[in-house]
């Protein structure tokens, strides 16, 4: 039997895939009633734990158009969940036998990794709280598909919310894939995360530079800019200064709004946020640059946009729908120009102690912990760096101990190289290995 394959985080989908349902998406967008007969008889579960008009509808529709049916739980406070039911319990009661494919939104990051870890049925991750929705990137990317006729070499300004915002984070993931280039222009205060920037110049090779953003205007008017490109220093130095980006021509603005719901008291105190209206749009380098948004917006675009020829934002939600129409026929194994591949191997490691060294409170290994076992990727051994299995965040370590000599090492004393992944714990100081029964060793008594 063949293994099921789930879309939980925009890695798990390759580039030639993506292609592949752009082409898709092309066939079902000229037709869109044309293809009732893809997926009779066959079932998608909604499962949705925050709020969500153009994702859940979007995908509903899509399933109702490809001749499927449709279960909805739109609002999970309503739900066993309310009475404690685990989240990889309900995957296995729905996939089990309710469903033939789930989409869930969860706001506990990593949910949809623990979700398909239980699911017998592929999981389609609609959001999981700041950390990715990968069909909202691949909705993005198909826009500008349609739109730019290509996605490789486009400079694309990514403003507004880059902390918070999870379609931020999996678009610039996608772009940096696909050698696009990035122009960040955050709201102060909600720059990109830095473990964002350093997956990006570390798996993609991309380079983060300063940004002279005069040419953006007043768009960039308030805010440092910062410029990312798989271009190396040296293939820069070329055609400018390697010291900076000077940005002169821009093919699409990617706007998102504030993620108040994700926001600590003080930082929901933000005045004069960034705002698209047609003064700002009025640089030369965004003549034709096109306006995107994943949507809902507030007050970051202006009304007077909305008739702007280079506003693309509500044909980019009626695309929506048949992205992911090939998103589902895919998954479902019903599209002949996309064959479903092996799925993608994490190689995660589950922590043999009752300790979890992941950093971030929203993680789902800290709210699920019935089912949500602790569990650890290795990036590096020299030095030795290692990220959570479920929201991809870097641990931060004093110590690391060794499952099976029951000793704890200080990070860069040889030993630690000899320990087999699997047996690495992380642990943040002295008392804390102690208190889990490790015993110093030479290098941390030296």
């Amino acid at each position: 039997m063949q293994p099921v394959r789930h879309l939980v985080s925009i890695d798990d989908i390759s580039l030639e895939e993506m292609t592949a349902l752009f082409r898709a998406a092309d066939r079902f967008s000229a037709d869109p009633r044309g293809f009732a007969n893809f997926a009779p008889g066959l079932i998608t579960a909604s499962l949705f734990y925050e709020p969500s008009t153009r994702t859940r509808l979007s995908f509903e529709s899509a399933m109702l158009r490809l001749g499927g049916g449709v279960l909805t739980a739109a609002e999970m406070t309503s739900s066993s969940a309310s009475k404690g039911e685990s989240l990889a319990d309900t995957v296995r009661v729905v996939g089990g036998g309710y469903a033939d494919l789930i989409v869930l939104r969860h706001p506990s990051e990593g949910a949809a990794r623990l979700a398909a870890d239980y699911s017998p049925v592929p999981v389609v991750n609609a959001g999981d709280g700041s950390h990715e929705h990968p069909t909202q990137t691949l909705c993005d990317l198909y826009n500008l598909h349609v739109e730019r006729g290509r996605i490789a070499g486009l400079d694309v300004v990514l403003a507004g919310d880059l902390k918070y915002s999870r379609t931020v984070h999996s678009f610039a993931y996608a772009l940096a894939r696909f050698g696009a280039n990035i122009v960040c222009v955050p709201q102060p205060g909600f720059e990109m995360p830095d473990y964002v920037l350093r997956r990006l110049r570390e798996e993609f090779g991309v380079e983060p530079m300063r940004a002279d953003a005069k040419r953006l205007g007043a768009l960039a008017a308030k805010t440092d800019a910062v410029y990312l490109t798989p271009h190396k220093p040296h293939q820069l130095s070329l055609f400018t200064d390697a010291s900076h980006w000077e940005v002169e021509h821009v093919d699409a603005v990617y706007m998102t709004r504030p993620q108040t719901e994700r926001y600590s008291d003080g930082e929901r105190q933000q005045r004069d946020y960034l705002r698209i209206e047609k003064g700002s749009m009025g640089a030369e380098s965004l003549r034709d640059a096109v306006v995107m948004h994943p949507l809902p917006r507030r007050d970051e675009i202006a009304a007077d946009m909305d008739d702007d020829p280079r506003s693309i934002y509500f044909k980019q939600t009626a695309r929506g729908v048949p992205i992911r129409m090939a998103i589902l026929s895919w998954l479902l194994g019903r599209l002949p120009e996309a064959p479903l591949a092996a799925p993608r191997i994490d190689v995660n490691h589950r922590s043999k102690v009752a300790h979890n060294p992941c950093p971030n409170p929203s993680c789902i290994s800290r709210t699920e912990t019935r089912h949500a076992s602790p569990s650890f990727a290795v990036i590096a051994r020299t030095p030795l760096r290692a990220r959570c299995g479920y929201c991809s965040r870097e641990f931060t370590f004093r110590f690391v101990g060794c499952a099976s000599t029951r000793n704890y090492h200080a990070p860069e004393s040889h030993s630690v190289r000899q320990i087999l992944p699997g047996n690495l714990v992380f642990f943040s100081d002295r008392d804390q290995a102690e208190e889990h029964g490790f015993h110093a060793t030479q290098s941390v008594l030296a």
